[in-house]
């Protein structure tokens, strides 16, 4: 099986556009930017609960610290959180009265997304969007690739992505023309 595709800032622009038409569009948004701003795997944000982004006084959290019941592999880990990020949790939950044990992301029914049915979500998101080849890994996938690009080393990489291998994290780094034309301008 292939690897998810790693989006451009304009397929990712376009998924936004995308989402915003459709019913539930702050929701949406948020989801489809967590997945490309933090990094999280599927299953991580299905599990994410109000309390587990924003504090007692209404204030977004800088970091979320994930239980081992939220993670794969069951190793407890922290998600830090950039200003962007945190800036559009808040806009999300400006409004909500729902209680800070309720999922993060509800669906039609004010249950949870489960890890399977935020993966399908996410699949059909993609596929009516127009982006081939994207899957809900895809941000994960995208975050770690930009951030790589961007000089992070690959043991910080491995370390946000909550791999315990960094071999596991260079295999989500997607190597295109743009970043090889870069490199043989440093010499």
């Amino acid at each position: 099986m292939s690897q998810a595709k790693t989006l451009t800032q304009a397929e990712l622009d376009q998924v936004l556009r995308y989402v915003a038409t459709k019913q539930y569009p702050e929701r949406n948004r948020l989801l489809v930017l967590i997945s490309f701003w933090s990094g999280m795997r599927v299953g991580e944000i299905a599990a994410l609960r109000i309390a587990d982004v924003r504090n007692e006084d209404g204030s977004i959290k800088n970091e979320v610290r994930l239980t081992t019941d939220q993670t794969k592999g069951r190793f407890a880990r922290v998600v830090f959180l950039n200003d962007r990020l945190r800036s559009e949790i808040a806009t999300y939950l400006r409004n909500s009265k729902r209680a800070p044990h309720l999922p993060l992301f509800p669906t039609a029914k004010k249950a949870g997304f489960t890890a399977n049915t935020l993966t399908q979500w996410f699949h059909w998101v993609y596929k009516r969007a127009g982006i081939a080849g994207a899957s809900s890994h895809s941000g994960r996938r995208t975050f770690i690739t930009n951030l790589a690009n961007k000089g992070i080393g690959v043991r910080v990489l491995a370390s946000l992505a909550g791999h315990r291998s960094i071999a596991v994290t260079q295999a989500y780094i997607d190597v295109n023309d743009d970043m090889k034309r870069r490199a043989v301008e440093l010499v």
